[in-house]
């Protein structure tokens, strides 16, 4: 069989194989951007974040999973919250110490860095 007739055999393509895979994954793509997109105009992404542990809402948050959870009394909601509250203290009690003791071994632009780095933890 010549080169010919095997051409000939072959039917004629607009697309070959290649082009229709990646004009595929490109509307694929396409599709799952503008999904996407939308969902974060309509507010979705809201929901992704989780408050930290010691703000004043992630408090909130995690006494009412325990209440629910556990099924607290009145009376063990209200020891609970106190303990809680001694906790969060201590932890910001903790945390101030501990970048005070590091800023005092720095110099001052390693400070403004040491800042900064916390800054962007906190985001």
């Amino acid at each position: 069989m010549s080169t010919e007739t095997v051409v000939q055999a072959l039917p004629d393509r607009a697309w070959g194989p290649r082009w229709v895979t990646l004009a595929a994954l490109a509307l694929v793509f396409l599709c799952g951007a503008a999904a996407g997109a939308l969902a974060m105009n309509m507010g979705v992404h809201t929901h992704l974040h989780q408050p930290t542990f010691d703000s004043a809402e992630g408090k909130a948050l995690n006494f009412k999973k325990l209440q629910k959870e556990l099924q607290l009394t009145p009376a063990q909601s209200e020891q609970v919250q106190e303990i809680l509250n001694d906790f969060w203290q201590y932890y910001r009690t903790v945390l101030t110490d501990g970048k005070t003791r590091v800023e005092q071994v720095l110099n001052e632009e390693q400070k403004r860095k040491f800042e900064r780095l916390l800054l962007e933890a906190q985001k």
